[in-house]
């Protein structure tokens, strides 16, 4: 019963919601987390049910529209004694919601009990940010004699010129570049479309990278059109940007808990403290809601105040 459930869920994902298939997965972990709980619940069945297992599941798996809201607080306190972080529990809650908005709309379930369920309250913390001395630091410590450093350099450089997420970099195809305009396409989260404007370093270091580097690796087929490439010529991965970028920082003596989204909130953060509009870093972020480009009006506080210490009477 269940499977149908969530066979229709993911359908309705990909094709109303058109999500990424990440969020996807994610969505359909969190149901899957669901049904492991209502199954763990069955020792609790009446002693008439079936003695097969897949009996016992069958008869005794409540449908969504027999859930109540008691049944899923009590399932967000077992995913708590489970020893998962708020922020986990908070996503979990937040699938749930989508899985009954679409049990809503295709008549599975006449009404919605997550309505009235509560999320654990959530700490916002505020990440690390790299000043331009420091970005220019970690840069410094590419070895341009190898042949991945040019590339190294070209990724980084792109990073924080145009603020791009991990998978935005890996996923950057030759055809979304636009040097001579100063533009570059980037498909973000549910593959919505933004340009982004490029600096002419990053631009710069890209061309240098495609005309003497990308072009001597055999590229294997249906990576033509990516941008960075491995020395294998198929495309980075992920976790290859992330290494890159902890052992750079390493290297620098940059003691600040440095990844690749260290860079994207920089390039925000820079832009805030410089005076940039905030719809108009919303909108180079690819933000969906402009109260998560909001953070960055907290994260210059530092900023605000030395500004102020330096040029108010009142602080002098």
């Amino acid at each position: 019963m269940w499977e149908s459930y969530k066979k229709g869920f993911k359908a309705y994902l990909q094709l109303e919601r058109s999500l990424s298939a990440n969020t996807i997965t994610a969505y359909l972990g969190d149901l899957e987390l669901l049904t492991n709980y209502l199954q763990e619940t069955l020792s609790a069945a009446p002693a008439q049910a079936s003695s097969s297992k897949a009996g016992r599941q069958e008869k005794w798996l409540k449908s969504p529209s027999e859930l109540t809201l008691k049944e899923l607080q009590s399932f967000v306190k077992w995913i708590n004694e489970l020893g998962m972080a708020s922020s986990s529990q908070a996503r979990i809650i937040s699938g749930l919601r989508v899985f009954y908005k679409y049990c809503i709309l295709e008549d599975i379930s006449a009404t919605d009990p997550t309505t009235l369920l509560e999320a654990p309250k959530l700490k916002r913390i505020l990440p690390d940010v790299l000043s331009f001395e420091e970005i220019e630091s970690i840069i410094s410590q590419i070895d341009l004699s190898k042949p991945e450093g040019g590339r190294n350099k070209a990724i980084l450089e792109t990073m924080y010129s145009c603020g791009l997420r991990v998978s935005e970099v890996v996923n950057l195809q030759l055809s979304q570049l636009y040097p001579d305009l100063g533009f570059i396409r980037v498909i973000g989260k549910g593959d919505k479309e933004r340009l982004v404007p490029i600096g002419r370093d990053a631009s710069k270091y890209i061309a240098i990278y495609r005309n003497n580097i990308r072009s001597h690796v055999d590229i294997k087929p249906g990576n033509e059109d990516i941008v960075f490439l491995n020395n294998r010529g198929r495309k980075l991965s992920r976790v290859m940007i992330f290494y890159i970028i902890k052992d750079l920082a390493l290297k620098a003596g940059i003691k600040k808990n440095v990844s690749p989204h260290t860079f994207r909130h920089s390039f925000a953060t820079h832009l805030i403290e410089g005076g940039a509009d905030l719809r108009a870093v919303q909108e180079m972020l690819g933000h969906e809601s402009i109260t998560t480009t909001e953070i960055y009006t907290h994260l210059d506080r530092e900023f605000l105040r030395k500004t102020l210490e330096k040029f108010h009477p009142a602080f002098k």
